[in-house]
């Protein structure tokens, strides 16, 4: 990227408008590569071209580096929903900074509210839209505790593929084994409402808890808490295109 003034590079980060960026910098909350500048105008170069962390500067307490594009993973609790206007529960995007909400991330594909896991998010329209898209078949690994006991048969219907309400054809999982008898792993390849839920209430059981722990080839954190969220760096983002 081209060098950038000291106020736009807060601007594009989410700091505020150009006029507050500018305040701050002024006031002396601002330093670069730890260095105070009090000049909103002196020029950086940001050091990244995608996602990846760029030029390290602190504003007030907040340390940061400067990203082109935000790429997120949140660890998803239960009791949210992912919606920027939620009906019943509190949003997601509470959980997240504002800078990050400045920037207007959206999530790539939606958890129901009492469903837990991995949560992808971003400001880059062309990744939420390809990482969105059904047709590109994305294997999504769920964690799934059941009311009832089962065995191999059960696991086995849901690979044969079962008949949901309003659907042409029976809907099936690309994988699912047992990890427990009241427990299994179940991946999917479509992004149907409620799909874990209908295709075991269609096998004869009922979904307790649900957990996505994986998404493409990119597996949630095992260091995020619920409710705790990390950047994807590069090795995440060539981990979630792995999956072929």
């Amino acid at each position: 990227m081209r060098p950038m003034q000291l106020e736009r590079l807060l601007h594009a980060q989410g700091f505020g408008s150009r006029k507050e960026c500018r305040g701050l910098i002024r006031a002396g909350h601002v330093s670069v590569a730890g260095t105070a500048c009090d000049d909103p105008y002196a020029e950086f170069d940001p050091g990244s071209l995608d996602g990846s962390p760029g030029l390290a500067f602190r504003v007030g307490e907040e340390a940061w580096r400067f990203r082109a594009r935000a790429y997120v993973m949140l660890h998803k609790p239960s009791g949210y929903e992912c919606s920027q206007k939620p009906t019943f529960h509190p949003s997601v995007f509470t959980l997240l900074p504002p800078q990050l909400l400045a920037r207007g991330v959206q999530c790539i594909g939606r958890l129901d509210q009492d469903t837990t896991g991995l949560l992808l998010l971003s400001d880059d329209g062309q990744f939420i839209h390809q990482w969105s898209s059904g047709k590109k078949r994305t294997p999504k690994v769920y964690e799934v505790s059941l009311k009832h006991p089962v065995d191999e048969a059960f696991a086995a219907t849901l690979l044969a593929g079962v008949q949901l309400h309003d659907e042409p054809a029976p809907i099936a999982a690309t994988a699912c084994e047992l990890t427990s008898p009241t427990t299994l792993r179940m991946t999917l390849c479509e992004g149907k409402y409620h799909q874990v839920k209908r295709m075991v209430g269609a096998a004869g059981n009922r979904v307790e808890a649900l957990h996505r722990s994986r998404v493409g080839g990119l597996t949630l954190d095992p260091a995020l808490a619920p409710g705790q969220w990390r950047w994807l760096e590069t090795a995440d983002l060539q981990q979630l295109a792995d999956y072929a």
